[in-house]
């Protein structure tokens, strides 16, 4: 039990982080290839990133559900998923807050710039917020990599305290 646990754990992790580091590469690929088209580009980018957030809601509360069994089955200790399980709040919360925050409220600008934002003039007030919110999706995605990778060290220290 305690290896099922410990792999369906590091498989959650795995898929988020995963998704979370491809994302940008499939991301740049698409625009690059869809230059021309950067509205095009920007729908696919938007649809895979809606799919990304939902792989991580869902990878979000598994391993919340898994540390949280880890101590009664005697796998981690209590006190060593605490901070794991904070960060993991952290990221589910950014998380959501992306895909019902962020992407409808960029949605709202794009149809307001008439559908396509590269084509608004550059001082049009959907165009200016569409930006800002651009880069604000950009570091909200930073901030769960980031925290991500805290996460698996913390679970690594875990481990490593376990096994003594």
């Amino acid at each position: 039990m305690k290896t099922l646990l410990r792999t369906l754990l590091f498989l959650a992790l795995i898929v988020w982080l995963g998704a979370e580091i491809f994302f940008p590469v499939v991301a740049a690929t698409t625009f690059g290839q869809l230059i021309p088209n950067t509205h095009a580009a920007g729908q696919i980018v938007g649809s895979l990133l809606r799919t990304l957030h939902s792989i991580g809601l869902v990878s979000g509360i598994v391993l919340l559900a898994l540390l949280a069994l880890a101590p009664a089955w005697h796998i981690y200790r209590a006190k060593s998923v605490l901070a794991p399980m904070l960060l993991l709040l952290a990221m589910i919360a950014l998380t959501a807050y992306s895909q019902y925050g962020i992407i409808p409220t960029m949605e709202r600008d794009r149809i307001a710039t008439g559908g396509a934002v590269d084509q608004a003039p550059e001082d049009n007030p959907a165009r200016i917020d569409f930006n800002r919110l651009h880069v604000r999706s950009e570091h909200v995605e930073e901030g769960i990599l980031l925290l991500g990778i805290i996460v698996v060290a913390l679970i690594a220290r875990a481990e490593t305290t376990a096994s003594r």
